[in-house]
């Protein structure tokens, strides 16, 4: 896993994981075409899946803050961790031209399961054999070459075992970006609506809900416990090697927690940090930002790894920005990781039934 170092967001750099222009400050909505406000319409498939209505609009993508600035405000961090962040930059306006369906929450795994029931899709680390990643208490990350937080890859863990108790209401993890469009074309063919993953802007866009700041709620990283789950006290004890950087206040849940259970943003999302990262459409290009087209960008044309944005419960508050960008390979199955998809709204889609 190419990132998988800044995906747990907890685990140390290391030779074998290891990821200007100015940055225009944090700014007011006022700065974005579309002022946030609270949720409109809502949206309910047969999956049992609600979605939000995402307006049309505008809003700067991407950009980094000066390193100075972050050492301050992430003041337990090496100074290469601000500097590698090259893949955020540049600023650029970036217009959204249609109005879209985001799922208000994440993927849960009951629909995950209810999918799986009327489909007969068989998850890729069920398929292939080799598992996924998950927790395990007696499990040291010392021992192993590349310091990962969690053990695996191992036929044991899976959407169904991530090493930790979930119930249906939890975000479905140990998902591969394959799933996901799995997921998505089933859908598309039962229900007659289009469905796919958010673009990387479409992404981007909704999370920021109006905003220019790190988060959602403004730019400091202890409002994060009343807003996502993060790695905070709640989950320190368990990782003292990492514990430093957890944050000070305790969210109530070590692991996942069942989905909306923090304040939603000003679009009425929830989840959009935290609880776990969220596959995207687009292929990854360290440099794309600097040549992406302003109306809907798609990512580029081919690549080797699929972003995934967001942070999750297991993530440290500065890889828990709107703007952090993270990557894996499509068949990556990890504990952190999960989805949630864009229903279009428009002509429907040919029903398969």
């Amino acid at each position: 896993m190419r990132r998988s170092v800044r995906a747990a967001g907890c685990v140390a750099l290391a030779a074998a994981l290891a990821g200007c222009a100015a940055y225009p400050g944090p700014k007011a909505s006022a700065g974005n075409t579309t002022t946030a406000a609270a949720p409109a319409n809502t949206w309910t498939n047969s999956l049992g899946m609600v979605f939000v209505q995402v307006p049309a609009g505008s809003f700067t993508m991407g950009g980094v803050e000066p390193p100075e600035t972050l050492a301050r405000s992430y003041p337990t961090l090496e100074a290469k961790r601000f500097t590698d962040l090259a893949d955020e930059q540049p600023a650029h306006t970036v217009r959204i031209r249609r109005a879209f369906y985001l799922g208000q929450h994440e993927v849960t795994v009951g629909q995950f399961r209810r999918f799986l029931e009327a489909s007969g899709y068989v998850p890729e680390s069920v398929a292939d054999s080799t598992g996924g990643y998950g927790y395990n208490a007696q499990y040291d990350p010392a021992t192993t070459r590349r310091g990962d937080a969690f053990e695996g890859r191992d036929p044991r863990y899976s959407w169904r075992n991530p090493g930790f108790a979930q119930g249906d209401d939890h975000p479905v993890v140990n998902v591969t970006w394959n799933d996901a469009q799995a997921l998505a074309a089933w859908l598309s063919r039962t229900e007659g609506h289009r469905y796919r993953l958010p673009t990387e802007a479409e992404w981007e866009y909704a999370c920021r809900a109006g905003t220019r700041t790190r988060y959602p709620h403004g730019d400091d990283p202890e409002g994060l416990v009343r807003s996502a789950n993060v790695f905070d006290q709640a989950a320190a004890p368990l990782w003292p090697r990492w514990q430093q950087h957890a944050l000070a206040g305790n969210d109530g849940h070590a692991f996942t927690a069942p989905v909306g259970s923090y304040q939603p943003n000003a679009f009425g999302l929830h989840d959009m940090l935290g609880n776990a990262w969220e596959w995207v459409s687009d292929w990854h290009g360290d440099d794309y930002y600097a040549q992406s087209p302003a109306d809907d960008p798609q990512g580029p044309a081919e690549g080797s790894v699929r972003v995934r944005r967001g942070g999750s419960w297991h993530t440290w508050s500065f890889y828990a920005r709107c703007g952090y960008r993270n990557w894996n390979s499509p068949e990556t199955r990890y504990t952190l990781v999960g989805m949630r998809l864009v229903r279009e709204i428009g002509a429907p889609a040919a029903a398969g039934r």
